[in-house]
């Protein structure tokens, strides 16, 4: 392995490859580093949500020891969901920089309760996260570019090539062993903090293989990019090439697919469906007690349709009003959940020919940071909604007493948290794309000519 030691050589005693890879390793370390920072915070408020809402319900039990119909004790008491972040989150934070990770529900209308983390300022979450999927997709590629664009043109601007080419041979074996060198020093730089951190967050051995060949692909890509380009161009002209081809891909193209699946799909926004519901409480009020009793009994069998009305408020009514107006918007709610799918879809999509979207795809749904599971989280809490319906219902419409005995008896959510996998077709594009760049940029290597 002598050629590998005079390249390694070589490589070092450039100083502009050494700071190329420095900076690599940094950025990989920090944004690891920000990660672990980040699912750590998570973790401890979550850890501090669940005390913190047993003293609130015990401050309701001891307000109302009492309750003829369990109106107070369904009204006041919420109940803490939370989704606890899996080991590989520290990846790329994805949609839990938006998302609610905590929401605390009650046993009112869901949908206003659903959609209430959304209503976040978008300036702030514009920026984004700092994690190690943004230094994969956007910075790797222009390590990348520092380091292959003047593998060529060095050599020819110093007079050297027709020489080397009659030493090594015209058949490239030289210059794809230097790309190859090169390309495993910046996957290296690339997955050592990672592989690190995922020791350090227990993440599944899996779930890591299948990052690091998600890495592999991505910079194996802008290295074939890089190296058909260094053949013929100059290190400046190389360069710039390469540089127009990663705003293209990496930057425009992805901007301008976005707003084209924006539109193409439109999608109500989670706050319309909020606002939408609250409506239609506020305007049950206006309704005759009867029928709002029976449009509620024709959704729900069983209860409702028989129970007594007496005069004067009851707490189930306000109930029915907010189980009806639920109702109201269902047909609301499937679309729009069909909508985000739908643009998730496409997205995917756009991963087998733009390999900073396949990138992406990968490492999210690896993180399991992604659109599908967000969209568990919230069936997690219909399904824990529907419980709390179930145990309250037979208190406020048979007129069965709540007393402190029976807030023992509440339900208790109980999240998910299985290991999220990554299909094949998640990163079949990224790993074909990848795969076939980067061997028509070796294939260019193998015709280096002295002029």
């Amino acid at each position: 392995m002598t050629w590998l030691r005079h390249e390694w050589r070589l490589l070092w005693r450039s100083p502009l490859c050494v700071a190329a890879l420095a900076l690599t390793l940094a950025l990989s370390a920090s944004s690891v580093w920000s990660g672990l920072r980040e699912v750590a915070r998570q973790r401890e408020a979550i850890a501090r949500l669940v005390p913190l809402a047993e003293q609130d319900t015990a401050a309701v039990a001891a307000r109302f020891p009492h309750s003829p119909t369990a109106g107070e004790p369904a009204y006041f008491t919420y109940y803490p969901t939370w989704d606890p972040p899996s080991a590989t989150a520290f990846m790329a934070t994805g949609f839990r920089d938006v998302a609610p990770s905590v929401l605390r529900v009650r046993a009112l209308g869901l949908h206003a309760q659903l959609y209430d983390g959304e209503t976040l300022n978008p300036e702030l979450a514009l920026p984004g996260s700092f994690d190690f999927a943004f230094v994969l997709v956007y910075l790797a590629p222009l390590i990348v570019v520092v380091l292959l664009h003047d593998l060529v043109a060095e050599e020819r601007r110093s007079g050297r090539l027709p020489l080397v080419l009659a030493l090594a041979g015209a058949s490239g074996g030289l210059w794809r062993r230097r790309a190859a060198l090169r390309l495993a020093a910046i996957v290296w730089c690339l997955i050592a903090p990672l592989i690190a951190g995922a020791v350090v967050a227990g993440a599944p051995t899996g779930s890591v293989a299948v990052v690091v060949a998600a890495v592999v692909a991505y910079v194996a890509f802008w290295a074939g990019v890089a190296s058909i380009f260094a053949v013929r161009l100059g290190a400046v002209a190389s360069a710039t090439a390469s540089m127009a081809v990663w705003a293209v891909l990496t930057l425009i193209l992805p901007a301008v697919a976005g707003i084209v699946v924006t539109r193409a799909i439109p999608v109500r926004q989670g706050v319309a469906l909020m606002m939408a519901q609250r409506q239609a409480v506020h305007g049950a009020s206006d309704r005759p007690i009867e029928e709002s009793m029976r449009r509620f009994s024709a959704h729900h069998p069983g209860w409702g349709r028989d129970a007594p009305s007496p005069p004067g408020f009851q707490w189930k009514w306000l109930f029915v009003f907010h189980q009806n107006a639920d109702d109201e918007v269902a047909d609301e709610a499937i679309a729009y959940r069909a909508g985000l799918l739908a643009r998730q879809g496409w997205t995917t999509r756009l991963g087998w020919i733009l390999p900073g979207i396949g990138a992406q795809t990968v490492l999210h749904r690896v993180a399991d940071t992604d659109l599908a599971a967000q969209l568990a989280y919230q069936d997690r809490i219909v399904a824990f909604h529907r419980r709390l319906l179930a145990f309250y219902y037979p208190y406020l419409f048979n007129d069965r007493p709540f007393g402190t005995a029976d807030f023992a008896k509440r339900p208790a959510f109980t999240p998910d948290r299985s290991p999220a996998t990554a299909g094949i077709g998640d990163g079949a594009g990224l790993l074909l794309i990848g795969a076939l760049t980067f061997a028509a940029g070796m294939a260019r290597l193998g015709r280096v000519r002295a002029t």
